[in-house]
């Protein structure tokens, strides 16, 4: 979460430094026809030529009652006379700041993310006049928008609390998986070694994998107990080489899997029901007969044994 704020902050940042130049401008030119709607709308449809990315510009008087019309790309928009002082944009209009920017909401009319910025007007003596709304959807927004990277740190994450409250009452039943697990193993780390399978989730309980292919990267296959079984699907795949950027080594793949059966036929109680793994973020996903979820980078999971599940 630490990283993930810390994105979000620095688009947010460099949000605020692309509109408060245009923004100041635009209330030093709504302070010298303050009080008139009709030319405050000219002037405001005048400022959308450097704000192309905005949605709508309105004019607020100090109590954040509308003054003027939503002026948008399209012409004017019903808003004249609307009280927004309940709207989670103007929430800290009054620390002083000359331009507030919201924290990032879901809009009335269309329920998609958005953000409005405040700028405060004043006049030549420094007295508040009003304020100018300049709403923008974030979809539209020209940002940097840098890949956010996950951190490989575990993650654990609590599921399903009845199924948490009912684990000592079940006990796991031997799928079609289990009975050929040896050879399952086998064919999906040939999969991932020799032909192009990146990222691969097993689901013991169902008998069943998906995996994900770095020749056809946004489709996944669905692959059933009899496809897992026959080694001739193999062939279905072309020949890849081991990815070299790959974060998981690849005599660490078959480890890695084999670990899977371990903690599948640990304890007929608590016991592996899924298990995921993708080579190029090096994390393992594994999913528990709580419920719970565990997201480990694979050097940890290869250090920990049986007992450490266990005692969790």
């Amino acid at each position: 979460m630490e990283n993930l704020q810390k994105s979000i902050q620095q688009q947010r940042q460099a949000l605020r430094e692309l509109l408060s130049e245009p923004l100041r401008r635009l209330a030093e030119q709504c302070a010298g026809v303050w009080g008139d709607r009709e030319r405050l709308n000219v002037v405001l449809a005048g400022a959308l030529d450097t704000l192309s990315y905005c949605k709508h510009l309105y004019v607020m008087d100090g109590s954040c009652r509308q003054i003027t019309d939503n002026v948008s790309h399209a012409g004017l928009l019903e808003g004249y006379g609307r009280d927004r002082s309940g709207r989670p944009y103007v929430n800290g209009i009054e620390s002083g700041e000359p331009l507030l920017l919201s924290q990032s909401y879901m809009s009335l009319k269309q329920n998609r993310p958005s953000l409005t910025a405040v700028q405060v007007v004043r006049d030549d003596a420094g007295r508040l006049l009003g304020y100018i709304g300049a709403y923008f959807g974030l979809r539209d927004l020209p940002l940097t928008r840098e890949l956010y990277e996950e951190p490989r740190t575990w993650q654990q994450l609590k599921g399903d609390p009845s199924i948490r409250g009912t684990v000592f009452h079940q006990e796991r039943s031997e799928s079609a998986m289990d009975q050929q697990l040896d050879t399952v193993l086998g064919v999906v780390a040939e999969l991932m070694v020799c032909h192009g399978a990146f990222h691969v989730m097993l689901h013991f309980s169902s008998s069943r994998a998906v995996i994900w292919l770095l020749n056809d990267p946004f489709r996944y296959r669905l692959l059933n107990i009899d496809m897992l079984v026959d080694p001739n699907m193999c062939l279905a795949y072309p020949r890849i080489p081991y990815p070299a950027d790959a974060l998981i080594p690849m005599d660490k793949v078959r480890t890695v899997l084999e670990r899977f059966k371990d903690l599948r036929q640990m304890d007929d109680m608590f016991y592996l029901r899924s298990g995921t793994l993708n080579i190029f973020n090096g994390i393992v996903g594994l999913t528990f007969s709580c419920d719970g979820s565990h997201y480990v980078p694979y050097e940890e999971f290869l250090d920990k044994g049986q007992d450490f599940w266990v005692g969790e």
